[in-house]
């Protein structure tokens, strides 16, 4: 059987399930995930490779209309993963009607010469009947050239989920080690597992405003030491941020510790300090510095 390999821009609007089914088709947590809209604010690679195929997902933040900076560039980010793209994964959510967000995705997803997948997900949070009713409607929508429902979070359907898109890929060889899974190093997964925790725990304008830096990490034989700096854009956000006697930032730094130990297979002791960088969504020398600028196109 020929090898096959290419990369697959799963693409969607924000909470479709894009860095769920990342993390399902992976069997591994390579995104975090929140309740929260555009907690994916990178373009993630998760490289799956077995014996006759390689798949390099790109996970992509959720198109959204912008209010900042930050916003404008996810967007970017999103789009040159569809512009690069082999195959178009668009997966939408089942339960939410087709609005003018994904009237927008649409039109740009037209303009793309690639075949282009429509992943219908959580159909386990509907009866059979209600799903099949939404998969017709879909169907009138645009003539995409698959159409597959899927439970990401049950993992239900992805093999051929799979099976679909190898037969779109074309014969060619392994971009990656076929141990690799990510494009993304270590610290850029420790300081997204510390991002989730605060996210979790934190309401309305706070999850958006913070952004995660590694400043510090020593590793031992015993444990991995690990200082990181939280971000905020107003002191009233540190002060939620450290709560009431310091037991919010004491709750993340434990609950960030206790995922980072099985990441790393080691202890790990956490420290966190908080930092107000005033309007740092807008201004483009900060998302640099934290790693959110835009991608070449």
């Amino acid at each position: 059987m020929s090898f096959k390999s290419g990369f697959i821009a799963i693409i969607g609007r924000p909470n479709a399930g894009k860095s769920t089914l990342l993390n399902a088709l992976l069997h591994q947590k390579i995104a975090i995930m929140s309740p929260k809209p555009n907690t994916t604010r990178n373009n993630i690679m998760g490289i799956l490779t077995t014996k006759d195929t390689q798949y390099v997902f790109i996970d992509t933040p959720g198109v959204h209309k912008p209010k900042h900076e930050l916003g404008r560039t996810l967007n970017k980010n999103a789009y040159v993963a569809i512009d690069e793209a082999d195959i178009n994964a668009w997966i939408i959510d089942i339960t939410q009607p087709f609005g003018s967000g994904d009237g927008f995705l649409l039109n740009r997803l037209k303009n793309s010469e690639v075949p282009c997948l429509l992943l219908v997900n959580k159909i386990d949070l509907l009866p059979k009947e209600e799903v099949i009713k939404r998969l017709l409607q879909w169907q009138q929508v645009y003539s995409f050239d698959e159409i597959i429902p899927l439970s990401a979070l049950k993992q239900d359907n992805l093999d051929e989920l799979l099976r679909v898109i190898r037969s779109y890929l074309k014969e060619g060889v392994a971009y990656f080690p076929a141990e690799m899974v990510s494009d993304h190093g270590e610290n850029f997964r420790i300081s997204e597992i510390i991002r989730e925790k605060i996210l979790f725990r934190t309401e309305e304008e706070v999850p958006h405003s913070i952004a995660v830096i590694i400043e510090n990490r020593e590793d031992h034989t015993d444990k991995i030491y690990i200082q990181a700096l939280v971000i905020v854009e107003r002191s009233s956000q540190k002060a939620i941020m450290i709560g009431k006697q310091g037991s919010m930032i004491r709750n993340i730094r434990i609950a960030a510790q206790k995922e980072l130990k099985k990441m790393l297979h080691k202890p790990v002791e956490l420290e966190l300090y908080v930092r107000v960088e005033k309007n740092w969504r807008n201004r483009e020398s900060k998302l640099k510095q934290f790693g959110l600028q835009e991608l070449d196109e």
